[in-house]
């Protein structure tokens, strides 16, 4: 499959920000990745025969939160329509990085107050009174890609459902998503052994699969979480890098699947 383009063909979807810090763009409702050391963009061959709208974000991305009701929206249209609908998780800060301090504490304060007031998702406080806590996003993924790999449902193989709860437990309730507890009622909703689901979290099987998403994500040309892209004909169509209506990005498809 192509990297993505903007809709200019062999024009790559390209955000910087710091690498030394976590980085939001208020004007484009995105959160940022760190530019790669050096720019590579790697073609492979579809994965879908039929058109497929892919959604790449991480559940610990707060303008990912905040998109959340419209991804919602989006898959719904797409089971309606027939239209294929796939997640891939990012990464968005694996490893973590930021230091637990004032500054990124304030930071992350005032994210996300501004997210809940553009978006309307709500957002608790609580995660931001602890002492410690490493911001670290692969374990969160790792867990999506959990779900994806026992079918959390079969109604939702993407495992978006998952992925909203998980990010709901973080924003809304301040939980851990690196503790394994973390996931325990969210398997039994999603019809999921947690037995099981806490082997595959816990095994190399499961980090090996979350990086090979990271990479996909990277090869892709994916820099800004949340992105919205349509696949059509083994080309990536950008449909939104960043926050955006369910109108816009409802038209952005059409015109891209009528393309």
């Amino acid at each position: 499959m192509s990297p993505l383009i903007d809709g200019r063909p062999g024009r790559p979807c390209n955000l910087k920000r710091d690498a030394n810090m976590m980085t939001c763009d208020p004007v484009t409702g995105a959160c940022l990745l760190p530019e790669p050391e050096s720019a590579q963009s790697v073609a492979q061959s579809g994965a879908h025969a039929a058109p497929t709208v892919h959604y790449i974000g991480d559940p610990m991305c707060s303008w990912c939160w905040g998109i959340e009701p419209v991804v919602g929206e989006l898959a719904a249209f797409c089971a309606a329509e027939g239209i294929g609908f796939a997640l891939t998780v990012g990464g968005l800060r694996a490893g973590g990085g930021d230091p637990w301090n004032a500054d990124f504490i304030e930071f992350l304060r005032a994210e996300w107050r501004r997210i809940g007031e553009v978006t309307g998702q709500p957002f608790g406080f609580t995660l931001l009174d602890a002492p410690y806590f490493d911001y670290d996003t692969e374990p969160a993924c790792r867990a999506v890609v959990c779900a994806q790999i026992l079918g959390a449902d079969s109604a939702d193989p993407s495992a978006r459902r998952f992925f909203s709860a998980v990010q709901r437990r973080f924003y809304v309730e301040g939980r851990d998503p690196k503790e394994t507890s973390f996931y325990a009622d969210l398997c039994e909703e999603a019809g999921l052994d947690f037995g099981a689901f806490r082997s595959l979290f816990l095994s190399a099987e499961a980090r090996q699969a979350t990086q090979a998403a990271f990479l996909r994500c990277r090869q892709w040309g994916v820099r800004a979480f949340p992105t919205l892209a349509v696949e059509r004909r083994g080309e990536l169509l950008l449909l939104a890098a960043g926050f955006t209506t369910r109108e816009q990005v409802l038209s952005r498809l059409r015109r891209g699947l009528a393309g």
